[in-house]
């Protein structure tokens, strides 16, 4: 990963980031980069692990079952803590809003490496 500054005083940095073999730009604040760097090694790794199964193809397929395995693997880990969840409607919508709109930002232009 490459850090280059976004802004002149601003903390954040961009990164150059390759997940399954593909090159994307990705913002994020200075104190955030380990974190999201471990996060691309992350979803890098599931990626890869299920597009060697060789169940899945096309890349955006994988990435989709990615996301599922890990969203699952998350919302089970959560109820075994808190076996009875209170869900806020209202706050849950906001936040998968805020989601969508986090990475509809983050593959934005990604299709022009392509």
């Amino acid at each position: 990963m490459t850090p280059k500054p976004t802004g002149s005083g601003d903390s954040k940095v961009q990164l150059d980031v390759q997940i399954v073999g593909r090159e994307y730009k990705i913002a994020c604040r200075e104190h955030e980069r380990a974190d999201l760097e471990r996060a691309v090694a992350f979803l890098d790794r599931r990626m890869r692990e299920i597009r060697d199964a060789g169940k899945v193809s096309g890349a955006e397929r994988i990435a989709v079952m990615a996301a599922l395995n890990i969203a699952n693997e998350l919302l089970r880990e959560r109820s075994a803590s808190s076996p009875t969840p209170e869900v806020d409607g209202t706050d849950a919508r906001g936040r998968i809003k805020a989601m969508q709109a986090a990475i509809d930002q983050a593959m934005a232009g990604q299709e022009k490496l392509f």
